[in-house]
């Protein structure tokens, strides 16, 4: 499925961590392939590689130093990639969402989410039009010169969703999106994911516990002790 339309490719991927005599293998040879547009579900117990998994297939931590393995985002390999050039692809390709908002308390909505774009080199006259556009398509036209604390839970997840896609990503890697949200706030981050997915073609990694999120994507990944435990 991943060959003329694929967006990630995966093969043999291992990451060990090491702490004085101890090793833990958290991935133990991870195989996967992830169409372009699809929005994928990869589910599993606490500490069976999810976040790690994630984190390798962006670039953000390296995978052990063993032959046979690759990670391709875009027929790329990313871990053969400088450091630098890895950052920059990522801030122009990839789009982040974690649990946790790391969102600036100082800074309106606005400013959060052309942060990335001011990093990039886009000139701040772009950058203010593209962030207030962006907040419009999540629903928060209203809310761009309110900084975080004005905000509920829900909105400041929305507003971290405007700053992943202001760059108008390839890709969005999401890491228990819904996990520090309420039952309500929760099915709304769930329905503006999918409506992305379907309006935007967008594809979507979404690291989730939450069966109802699950249950929306187009595929599940599961996982269990480093290892895929169905399909790739």
């Amino acid at each position: 499925m991943a060959a003329a339309n694929g967006i990630v490719s995966a093969k043999s991927v291992k990451k060990t961590y090491r702490t004085g005599s101890i090793t833990v293998p958290a991935l133990r040879g991870v195989n996967l392939e992830i169409a372009r547009g699809e929005m994928v579900a990869v589910m599993g117990p606490s500490g069976c590689g999810k976040t790690t998994l994630l984190n390798c297939l962006a670039g953000l931590e390296r995978i052990d130093d063993d032959p046979g393995q690759s990670i391709m985002i875009e027929g790329r390999e990313i871990t053969s990639m400088p450091d630098r050039e890895k950052t920059l692809y990522r801030s122009k390709r990839m789009g982040f969402i974690f649990q946790q908002f790391n969102l600036l308390p100082v800074l309106t909505a606005e400013e959060n989410v052309e942060l990335p774009l001011l990093v990039g080199g886009v000139s701040p006259k772009e950058a203010r039009k593209r962030a207030r556009e962006t907040l419009a398509s999540v629903g928060l036209e209203k809310q761009a010169v309110q900084r975080p604390g004005e905000l509920s839970g829900g909105q400041q997840q929305r507003v971290t969703i405007a700053r992943a896609l202001v760059n108008n990503p390839a890709i969005v890697w999401a890491d228990e999106p819904t996990g520090a949200l309420d039952a309500e706030n929760s099915q709304e981050i769930i329905d503006l994911l999918k409506s992305l997915n379907r309006d935007q073609a967008l594809t979507l990694v979404v690291v989730t516990h939450a069966r109802e999120i699950g249950e929306r994507c187009q595929r599940i990944l599961k996982m269990r002790d480093g290892v895929m435990i169905n399909g790739s």
